[in-house]
């Protein structure tokens, strides 16, 4: 949870709401401070506030509780025990008064819809049932009636509180006035409309149904809200509890909340890493599944910066924290994924201002109708039966539901796949996007120089050159020299020992290694030495620097063996995933400051046609906004802070997760691993959850529209209205639960389903691949 009152910001925990149209009206009464901005979501129960410097978050929590609802600030996050009890989100006490109507109801209703049941006096037994069920078991509704009716204002409870208390004041009406308490007395359960003067017809059964079907709808909807969140609060359960504090030269065991910048603390084989940080000493492997989905562990040697909740699975480790508490990755996944969750589309604004003006038209409607009907002669049965289903049937919860359930749901898989969604309105970039712009180094690239290819002369062994080789740059820390070194080492093993090593400035280095005076670097340091390159050399020179590589030769006694090539390998994965936007309908293009020629070796070897070179870091947004002055709707990937204002530019901005921050702040999508397969899986998951958004509110509104209708015309009773009334927001919730099933286009990106709360933190890393 976010506060930032020095800067006008706040995020509020509002109690009370129990419908979108409380979260319209408690928005609309914010909106209309000064200079306060503010935003309320029904879903998550919480509102987003930005404010001028005269007001205050006590004039904010004020103005909410002058509309009848509450609201606090966040508390500040309690250590974490064991036997802490689970947060109350209302459903225990919800699943009471679920319980309790069914036990009665089902009794009422049978003994209506069956006239076998029909024993003397069962009407008052009915009467005995139905008593409790809208009384206790509704009193959620009449209370919010209440308190809104308080403040002038007419929500969906109204609806569901006049309903059930009118079919339940028309029954005692009935029964103790009418002829409908005597003996005996007898009467079917039919679908639509009768016309009787209504003194011999009791709706106990309505009342207590509705009732029922209602609070199941919402029992099942709060439910649903906590499963959908489950996998964002696994997240967050996952970091370490305490951890070993170097202090004054000895362990000290603290916890993690008392770590500050540049503590040193020890992290045991099989510890979670407390916090981000950089390896100072000691050397192992570490399983970042949980924030990366490789199954394979990362080597980690002193000077590799590590990240909090990641688990050492080899060697011991002092690692140095460079980020703690909210600054950590895992941290600001978290918040990302909150924001998301936080914010509104504009499909989901429309809806909250329909269902703002909804219910007072519906009570007009019902009146209406029991006008209507009267004013027919089809008697006040008849009439009231009409307009108590109109009541009932017209209540828009599935209006409030339809896009708050499919974001959580939609965001919270997309974290456990490595994909964060900085907020919804990135949903309604993703239909439009036609186009993808790569940045090329550490988005289509790995970033990183590599060994790629090794030419001998006549009659040398490529082995013989990569132990020589290899073993004289290992001891240089330069980029070029660490890339020989690795990729000598992972061919031929281990690598010999280096004496009299030198530095040649600009030009390489020189040293004996197993008694071989070894050079390697430029051909004028070996030509310096008399050691020319032969034609072969120097043509396999030419060719790599033709191809934009980086390439170096090596001599050893008073001769020039070998040619070694260096450069950015393009990612294995790069080729496939351009594919994969070509399929989405995108239009890749590569966007990069190296020159042509590397621009088209890398283009060509992924499948882009469209490349845009040589540009410096400034100019790449001035290319995006072009792209977009051509009609385009422009999508960019990258990982820099060269990219940053080209990401913020783009309509659609996609922030590898091994890149900068810079990169990742700017962006509207976050990819935590860095394969850009995930990119295209980013857009296929916001597609498919914006249709789900529009899925839902297709159903919500075509469900009124067609329900409200038939209530009027009398063809719908009570029971049945508030029975297909609760069903519509099951429906709706299920619906955006499917999202839950999601699977990237690539199974070896694809975790499993996610499991169910209250599983281990070791099943949730796993659900993360």
């Amino acid at each position: 949870m976010s506060t930032d009152t020095a800067s006008g910001r706040v995020e509020l925990t509002i109690g009370g709401m129990t419908c979108a149209s409380c979260a319209n009206r408690i928005e609309r009464k914010l909106n209309k401070m000064d200079g306060v901005t503010a935003t309320v979501n029904y879903a998550t129960e919480k509102a987003s506030v930005e404010f001028g410097p005269d007001v205050s978050p006590d004039d904010l929590i004020a103005t909410v509780e002058k509309a009848g609802y509450t609201a606090e600030l966040p508390a500040p996050p309690e250590p974490d025990r064991e036997d802490a009890p689970e947060p109350d989100d209302g459903l225990r006490a919800l699943r009471q008064r679920l319980v309790t109507a069914v036990v009665l109801s089902v009794p009422v209703i049978a003994m209506a819809m069956i006239p076998a049941l029909q024993f003397r006096g069962w009407q008052w037994l009915s009467l005995t049932l139905a008593a409790p069920v809208v009384a206790y078991a509704g009193w959620p509704f009449h209370r919010a009636a209440a308190v809104n009716l308080r403040h002038g204002a007419a929500t969906m409870d109204t609806l569901i509180s006049l309903g059930t208390l009118a079919a339940f004041a028309w029954s005692l009406w009935a029964l103790f006035f009418g002829s409908a308490g005597e003996l005996g007395l007898k009467h079917g359960f039919e679908f639509s409309m009768t016309r009787s003067d209504g003194s011999m017809n009791i709706y106990l059964e309505a009342a207590a149904g509705v009732t029922m079907f209602i609070l199941a709808g919402r029992y099942f909807e709060t439910r649903s809200k906590r499963r959908a969140g489950a996998a964002l609060r696994s997240l967050l359960e996952l970091g370490a509890k305490d951890v070993a504090v170097i202090r004054d030269g000895r362990e000290e065991r603290v916890p993690v909340d008392r770590l500050s910048p540049g503590d040193v603390f020890v992290v045991r084989p099989g510890e979670k890493i407390a916090t981000d940080g950089t390896v100072v000493e000691g050397s192992s492997a570490v399983d970042a599944s949980m924030l990366t989905g490789e199954s394979v562990p990362v080597e980690v040697a002193p000077g590799d910066a590590v990240v909090g909740a990641t688990v050492n699975v080899g060697g011991r480790l002092l690692v140095r924290a460079t980020r703690v508490g909210s600054d950590t990755q895992l941290a600001q996944m978290a918040r990302l994924v909150e924001e998301a969750q936080t914010g509104k589309a504009r499909a989901q604004r429309l809806a909250d201002r329909i269902s703002g003006v909804f219910v007072p038209v519906v009570i007009a409607l019902a009146l209406g109708t029991l006008g209507f009907w009267l004013g027919a002669g089809a008697g006040a049965t008849a009439a009231f039966t009409a307009a108590v289903a109109v009541l009932i049937i017209a209540c828009p919860c599935a209006l409030g539901l339809a896009t708050p359930t499919a974001l959580m749901v939609g965001t919270g898989r997309g974290a456990q796949l490595g994909i964060l969604i900085k907020g919804p309105e990135v949903l309604e970039s993703t239909r439009a996007v036609d186009t993808i712009v790569l940045d090329k180094t550490g988005t289509v690239t790995t970033g990183r120089m590599a060994l790629v290819d090794v030419v001998t002369a006549e009659g040398v062994d490529e082995d013989e050159v990569l132990r020589l080789a290899g073993a004289l740059e290992s001891a240089s820390e330069h980029p070029i020299a660490q890339a020989v070194a690795k990729g000598a080492a992972e061919r031929v093993g281990e690598l010999g020992a280096v004496e009299d090593f030198a530095n040649v400035e600009g030009l390489g280095v020189q040293g004996v290694v197993d008694g071989h005076a070894v050079l390697v670097g430029r051909p004028q340091l070996l030509a310096d030495w008399s050691q020319h390159l032969g034609p072969d050399l120097a043509d396999a020179l030419k060719d790599a620097q033709s191809r934009g590589h980086t390439a170096v030769a090596v001599g050893w006694d008073g001769e020039a063996r070998a040619v070694l090539t260096v450069a950015d390998q393009v990612k294995p994965t790069s080729r496939e995933a351009v594919e994969q936007f070509r399929s989405l309908g995108l239009r890749p293009v590569l966007l990069t400051g190296d020159n042509r020629t590397v621009a088209r070796t890398v283009a060509d070897a992924v499948g882009i046609e469209e490349v845009v070179a040589e540009v410096l870091p400034k100019d790449k947004v001035d290319v995006v906004k072009r792209l977009q002055s051509e009609g385009r709707t422009v999508a960019m990937v990258g990982d820099g802070v060269n990219d940053a204002a080209a990401l913020a530019q783009a309509d659609l901005g996609l922030a590898m997760g091994t890149g900068t921050d810079a990169a990742i702040e700017a962006s509207d999508l976050t990819l935590v691993r860095g394969d850009l397969r995930a990119a295209a899986d980013a857009i296929r998951l916001s597609r498919r959850t914006l249709g789900t958004i529009k899925g839902n509110l297709f159903w919500a509104f075509a469900y009124n529209v067609a329900a409200i209708p038939l209530a009027m015309a009398g063809l719908l009773v009570p029971m049945i209205a508030g029975a297909a009334m609760a069903f519509s927001s099951v429906f709706v919730v299920g619906n955006s639960l499917r999202l839950r099933r999601f699977r990237p286009l690539n199974e070896d990106l694809a975790g499993p389903a996610p499991s169910t709360p209250g599983s281990s933190a070791r099943r949730e890393v796993t659900a993360a691949r």
